[in-house]
């Protein structure tokens, strides 16, 4: 299993880098679109209850939701981006309550909603930052960022985490490993500033947002990985499929980022970082 997981590791992490860096703007919504199709997938099978024909036909009508997030004028971006934080507050609720909230969740129409709330939003969020005049910057932050939180969490928790944060949905994380992430989130967030300062010129507002909006953006990661642990719960499975060996499916490696994204370019977008 390690091995498999260190192979997949190995090529998923040069792809992921020329996607988010090196496409141009077109082949990198191709290439999310793509990614964001391949989840739909995945979560259209965590719904359950659908035939083969059915689950083809509900695909095609997520492909047509992401052509139309494409071509989103750009008065409606935050819009979309506020649908995604409220949908996000919302399944706040489902994840602190689960148990209890389980008879909320709803039959598989309405999960599926929840997926067109998840993915959507997310989908939009990364074409603003990638199309945004410091794109390059901002989506180096967002990953940064989501991945040092989920180092952090992991070394902390593993050394700390004794008051789990919420068994029910999933055992393994705790609390000293949500505050480890923010923890490292923060260290990364405050060397990218500092890397790029000369070019950001921020002033001390600017750290201070910085900082707020990278603390918010893991709080809203980690209630996304929990909100897709409870999907997976209600379905009866370990992981969203076996796309990826050793890492499950590619829902169970983009859940953090389907919550952090419309976050963080919702608050990129009011804040007008780092021009405040």
């Amino acid at each position: 299993m390690l091995r498999a997981r260190v192979m997949t590791a190995l090529i998923l992490a040069p792809m992921a880098l020329v996607v988010l860096f090196v496409l141009p703007a077109t082949g990198f919504a191709i290439a999310i679109g793509g990614i964001v199709l391949v989840a739909a997938w995945e979560w259209i099978r965590l719904c359950g209850g659908f035939q083969p024909v059915t689950r083809m036909l509900l695909l095609a009508g997520f492909a047509a939701c992401l052509g139309a997030a494409y071509s989103l004028p750009a008065l409606l971006i935050p819009n979309v981006l506020l649908l995604g934080l409220l949908f996000w507050l919302v399944a706040f609720f489902f994840v602190a309550r689960y148990p209890i909230s389980r008879s909320r969740l709803g039959r598989e129409k309405t999960k599926l909603l929840f997926g067109l709330l998840v993915l959507v939003p997310a989908y939009v969020a990364l074409l603003y930052l990638r199309r945004h005049p410091l794109g390059d910057v901002l989506i180096a932050l967002l990953i940064g960022v989501i991945w040092s939180a989920d180092v952090g969490a992991f070394f902390v928790g593993q050394r700390f985490g004794r008051s789990k944060l919420k068994p029910a949905v999933s055992p393994g994380k705790s609390w000293a490993g949500v505050v480890g992430g923010i923890g490292f989130a923060l260290a990364v967030a405050v060397v990218a500033g500092f890397w790029e300062e000369s070019r950001l010129m921020m002033t001390p507002r600017a750290w201070l947002v910085l900082l707020a909006i990278s603390a918010l953006t893991v709080v809203f990661s980690v209630l996304g990985d929990l909100f897709e642990s409870l999907m997976k719960r209600e379905r009866g499975v370990k992981d969203s499929s076996s796309l990826l060996p050793g890492h499950g499916g590619v829902l169970d490696r983009i859940d953090s980022l389907t919550a952090a994204a419309p976050v963080f370019a919702l608050l990129i977008h009011l804040t007008a970082w780092p021009i405040v």
